[in-house]
């Protein structure tokens, strides 16, 4: 077990939990994961991220519209989101962000609501959380367009050349279980040379599971596994590995520092 890590985006309202949720946040902390983030993908499902967040220690939630949900979206949640975020504690605005690669997504109502929560973003002085799928170009203009705005660009797939314009810009990095994989080569090899502090560690679960558990459900209690990883791909310390993207996990998101301690797990 690693002495504490921070899954910096995971799904743990989602129905896949549903079945033992509390297991699974046990497993967490016993695996020394002291904190998630937790984003929302659409007005249907605040209030369960709230009620997660409110419910299980060290579970920060996020608010926002997902473009691949653009279906489920309407021009008035925008509205809505800023009345929630206005009463609502969060560490972030998103999940939100573009994508290029499902068919059928206009990328017009896309590119509205995505700037539109950036925009909130800078209103409410939170960093936010991007989803960008064959779409890292188009976001990094929105962000530069934003002097100030910070956040993450979770799941990142794109090349050397796209990170550093995005680490220019004050914007961090998250990886998870792509990079367990050993066909993943070009990407194992970016997050062997980026700079440790703009790297986030995530598992997106229930989604994305690293290659020791392809095919089961993703959770957070698997965020070793990626640690681990990441360390060996950079020929780093686990440990240090673990403390250093807990520690940007914190400061982007402006986490409590007496975050909860793990469980200890039985002798």
């Amino acid at each position: 077990m690693l002495p504490f890590s921070i899954d910096s985006h995971s799904h743990f309202d989602v129905e896949a939990f549903e079945p033992d949720r509390e297991a699974c946040w046990e497993r967490a902390r016993a695996a020394g994961v002291r904190a998630q983030v937790v984003p929302a993908i659409g007005r249907y499902n605040w209030e369960r991220v709230r009620d997660v967040a409110h419910r299980y220690p060290g579970i920060h939630p996020a608010y926002g519209l997902h473009p691949v949900y653009l279906d489920r979206h309407r021009p008035g949640h925008l509205d809505e989101l800023a009345d929630w975020l206005g009463r609502e504690p969060a560490v972030a605005v998103g999940e939100c962000g573009l994508d290029c690669f499902v068919e059928g997504l206009d990328f017009d109502v896309q590119w509205t609501y995505f700037t539109a929560q950036l925009d909130l973003a800078v209103q409410f002085g939170l960093p936010v959380i991007i989803h960008a799928r064959r779409a890292v170009d188009k976001v990094t203009r929105a962000v530069r367009e934003r002097p100030g705005l910070t956040g993450v660009v979770h799941s990142f797939s794109g090349s050397r050349q796209q990170a550093d314009k995005l680490l220019e810009q004050g914007m961090l990095l998250g990886f998870g279980g792509p990079i367990t994989y050993p066909r993943a080569q070009r990407l194992r090899r970016l997050v062997g040379e980026l700079p440790l502090e703009g790297i986030l560690v995530e598992t997106d679960a229930p989604d994305q599971p690293g290659v020791s558990h392809r095919g089961e459900r993703n959770e957070p209690a698997f965020l070793p596994e990626i640690i681990r990883t990441l360390a060996q791909l950079r020929e780093d310390d686990p440990l240090r590995v673990s403390q250093v993207t807990a520690d940007n996990a914190r400061r982007l998101f402006q986490l409590p520092a007496d975050l909860p301690l793990p469980i200890q797990p039985d002798a």
